[in-house]
């Protein structure tokens, strides 16, 4: 579950698992290929508009359907959330937040957003009615509030299962503690490690349990097999799903692990305090791709603040600046003569013994509280 804050109001997400049937499956595959058409043909005709006369173009799906009536077969609101997603796609570019937008491709971008219009979109006893699709059978893990206001509705394939994601705007905002009165146990340092998960303040090393490590051999006996296929033909398509599956069984362990941790993490602390490493520079520049991608300290630090943000608790990002690793966390010593290589240092003015990752743990709970106390 995601959440976003509005104005006073929250966005949530519920992800379900869905079970359509044979003609709405076939309905819903259309439907991702008529919003993925418009979306490149959209790109590319703004492409073309600008090499050609040098400026941008308006355009809107309905501009289209005459000489495609095949897109007034599907949902037109699935259509025009391609155009704003595009146009998004623009923005972001424009504001150097992003790179340009690139055509999306079928197995990849097998997904379609469409909005609840009149009720529209509801959960009924047997499962979700979606327009154009009817009543779609749903896997309803968690209940939607009573409070909350259906707005829309994502569905998505991925290895050959099928999902619906329900937006929900809510007004139960809840109430944030008083930081004034959180006292120094109820805080959380946490630094992330590359042979752990992370080390907190605490001195605790939470390991993870490397699920794509573990998986390499299985994963790349698939990908052999696939590799010996013709490609797209049907037997193609078949070792193709089986490797989807592979990595979408990693995926669901790590995610399964995190939600616990961080779970657990917000319910025994009121305030985490992490640095704000840039953790995709770290796996290009020091050759450990691999290893931070199964590590997963990324979700886990999205993970930890919406569900801190959800209970009315805090979490603080420390500068990726700030030297952790280099202060004294009883004197605040600075040694600037430590290297990444150093593991173990001992302070010459106050004569602690620190472990690296302990020290720079405690000093990012330590800079995370005062963050806080003084905003």
């Amino acid at each position: 579950m995601s959440l976003k804050k509005n104005e006073g109001k929250q966005n949530k997400a519920y992800k379900y698992r869905c079970y359509p049937s044979k003609l709405q499956k076939e309905l819903i595959n259309k439907t991702m290929g008529c919003a993925r058409f418009i979306y490149n043909r959209m790109l590319s005709d703004r492409q073309f508009h600008y090499q050609q006369i040098g400026s941008d173009i308006s355009l809107t799906p309905a501009d289209y359907k005459e000489e495609h009536p095949w897109l007034c077969e599907v949902d037109s609101l699935a259509l025009c959330n391609a155009q704003l997603n595009l146009n998004r796609a623009y923005k972001a570019f424009f504001e150097k937040k992003s790179a340009f937008p690139v055509f999306k491709k079928k197995g990849i971008h097998d997904s379609y957003t469409t909005n609840s219009v009149n009720n529209s979109i509801r959960i009924t006893e047997n499962g979700i009615k979606m327009p154009k699709l009817g009543i779609v059978k749903i896997k309803q893990h968690r209940p939607i509030g009573i409070n909350e206001t259906i707005k829309g509705a994502t569905i998505s394939k991925v290895a050959g299962k099928y999902f619906v994601s329900v937006l929900v705007e809510c007004y139960d905002t809840p109430q944030l503690l008083n930081k004034n009165n959180i006292s120094t146990d109820r805080v959380l340092g946490l630094d992330y490690s590359s042979a752990h998960l992370y080390i907190d303040s605490n001195g605790y090393r939470c390991d993870h349990n490397r699920y794509y490590k573990n998986s390499q051999k299985n994963l790349a006996k698939a990908q052999r097999r696939l590799s010996k296929k013709q490609l797209k033909s049907k037997n193609y398509q078949k070792q193709l799903l089986k490797v989807q599956r592979i990595h979408r069984k990693i995926a669901n362990q790590r995610l399964d692990a995190l939600h616990k941790i961080s779970n657990q993490i917000t319910n025994d602390y009121d305030v985490i305090c992490f640095e704000d490493i840039n953790l995709n520079a770290m796996k290009q520049c020091l050759k450990l791709g691999k290893n931070t991608s199964d590590n997963g300290f990324g979700i886990l630090r999205t993970f930890v603040e919406y569900k801190a943000k959800n209970k009315g608790k805090y979490t603080v990002k420390v500068g990726k600046f700030f030297p952790s690793t280099k202060l004294c966390h009883c004197c605040g010593y600075k040694n600037k003569s430590i290297t990444l290589s150093t593991r173990e240092w001992t302070c010459p003015v106050c004569g602690t013994h620190h472990d690296r990752d302990y020290n720079a743990a405690m000093n990012i709970k330590k800079e995370g509280y005062r963050l806080l106390l003084q905003s």
